[in-house]
């Protein structure tokens, strides 16, 4: 069941929105939580892959990188 919303009311999403290289146009939480579900997939690909080889601190290293590009660029 859908809320009415008056016409005169502007319905805002929480947080500025911006667009940076991300196909979409994000706010902090967004960019956050995207780097959290790349974090989760580099580590799984990660201890399938390359574990035996590079110690998982490496993907630890990667993930903090890209977790941080992400949120100040993305």
């Amino acid at each position: 069941m859908p809320l009415d919303v008056p016409e005169d009311v502007e319905v805002k999403a929480a947080g500025p929105r911006r667009r940076g290289f991300l196909p979409i146009e994000t706010n902090l939480f967004d960019r956050f939580f995207i780097s959290l579900v790349l974090t989760a997939a580099i580590h799984l690909l990660w201890l399938r892959f390359i574990e035996p080889f590079i110690t998982l601190y490496v993907a630890l290293a990667i993930s903090v990188v890209l977790g941080v590009f992400i949120i100040r660029r993305g």
